[in-house]
């Protein structure tokens, strides 16, 4: 489709635009986000300022309210559980934004809610210090399969566009967006959720497609097999597979996200998906919109589950990392690629130090970097998880 062609030209021109996706020496910020959230606009089971107010309460800097094929808009009514436990948290939400705030009564012995509009809410939380994103989770099915995908800034409600294979329904899913970012002129994006969601979409589906730049290396919902099973690989392992068809179709790299995927915020614990397993870290000019979709598309991010980087620069082929240490914790440096005319990617360079730099050779097709530390994930997606990170995949820049 033009679209598609146009999309592709503005954001690259060729592998010499994926050699430079680092992060270059600059004074941008990084700003810390989480791209997929859920709440009682869907299947999540709080309202959305409060959950706003947690997130910004624990120095998040942006937050992407992404709900299953529903934007934040018009009225929408919901019926407390009847339960002491989401009783109380309603009393909670009463207590802390008010009576002339929020619009409820009672029928039946039950509590109904209207739920405020991002455009209501949105006001109450947003400033110079923290961005709310406008977003959807197209949630579609397709040979039986789940599919789910974010549009990330999206302007107008999408509906999923299905189609007879999961390929298809995902490539019109992704078209969709790139087509109403061409009409609107407004930067945003789709990404590939949870892949292995009760394993949905195989890499193949991804290597199919064009168009779509992002996906969830890491999301911390406790049904998204992040780590596959005996028949199925794990969201890194697809990663790479991934890229490496990528590189040899000419396409450029696929960037991986780290996300929550909330629904929870009253229950914790291995068994819930609950808010702070996962997010990005963004190299970008200002704190809007525009600005951080610009870094990404540029790959000048990383996902993590707890580790922070001072820096990630790629510059003169050099790779480099700086970890912001914490005392008595340790640090495991990967720098894993793909050699050319190899099919298998491995680790080419281990070290363990708060530090570490790596030559990217014309013979890589492409490095990427998996930081491992010795501090146990609190609340983690599985029990045992360490607090990591990874870093985008870059290429020689002749």
């Amino acid at each position: 489709m033009i679209f598609r062609i146009q999309y592709a030209i503005i954001l690259f021109s060729g592998l010499s635009a994926i050699a430079s996706q680092g992060q270059s020496k600059s004074k941008k910020q990084w700003y810390k986000g989480n791209l997929h959230t859920h709440s009682y606009w869907s299947d999540g089971d709080e309202f959305p300022e409060m959950i706003m107010d947690w997130y910004k309460s624990n120095k998040y800097d942006f937050i992407a309210l992404s709900d299953h094929n529903i934007l934040a808009d018009g009225d929408k009514w919901i019926t407390v559980a009847k339960s002491k436990l989401y009783e109380d948290s309603f009393q909670k939400y009463l207590s802390k934004f008010g009576d002339q705030w929020v619009v409820h009564n009672m029928d039946s012995g039950r509590i109904n809610v209207k739920l405020k509009t991002l455009k209501e809410y949105k006001p109450l939380f947003a400033d110079q210090s923290f961005l709310i994103i406008q977003s959807e989770e197209i949630t579609d099915k397709a040979e039986g399969k789940l599919i789910h995908m974010n549009a990330t800034n999206v302007q107008k409600l999408i509906a999923p566009a299905g189609a007879a294979t999961v390929t298809e329904t995902m490539q019109r899913n992704v078209d969709a967006v790139l087509q109403q970012r061409k009409e609107t002129g407004v930067p945003m994006f789709p990404h590939i959720n949870h892949p292995n969601f009760f394993y949905a979409i195989t890499p193949q589906n991804i290597i199919d497609l064009h168009g779509e730049r992002f996906f969830e290396v890491y999301n911390g919902h406790p049904l998204v097999h992040n780590y596959g099973d005996s028949l199925h690989p794990g969201t890194e392992k697809m990663w790479d597979m991934i890229n490496t068809a990528y590189y040899e179709k000419r396409q450029p790299l696929l960037y991986g996200l780290g996300t929550d995927d909330s629904h929870n915020y009253h229950q914790f614990g291995a068994a819930y998906a609950n808010a702070g397993r996962g997010w990005v870290m963004v190299n970008a000019k200002s704190l809007s919109a525009a600005d951080l979709i610009d870094a990404m598309e540029a790959g000048k991010f990383y996902a993590s589950t707890g580790v922070v980087l001072n820096d990630v620069e790629f510059s003169n082929n050099i790779l480099s990392v700086k970890i912001k240490s914490e005392p008595q914790v340790k640090y495991k440096i990967e720098f894993i690629g793909l050699e050319v005319g190899s099919k298998e990617v491995k680790v080419l360079q281990e070290i363990k130090n708060n530090v570490a730099t790596f030559s990217v050779t014309p013979k890589l097709a492409f490095v990427r970097v998996r930081i491992t530390s010795s501090k146990s994930k609190p609340n983690p997606y599985q029990e045992g998880d360490f607090e990591m990170a990874w870093t985008q995949p870059v290429s020689f820049e002749k």
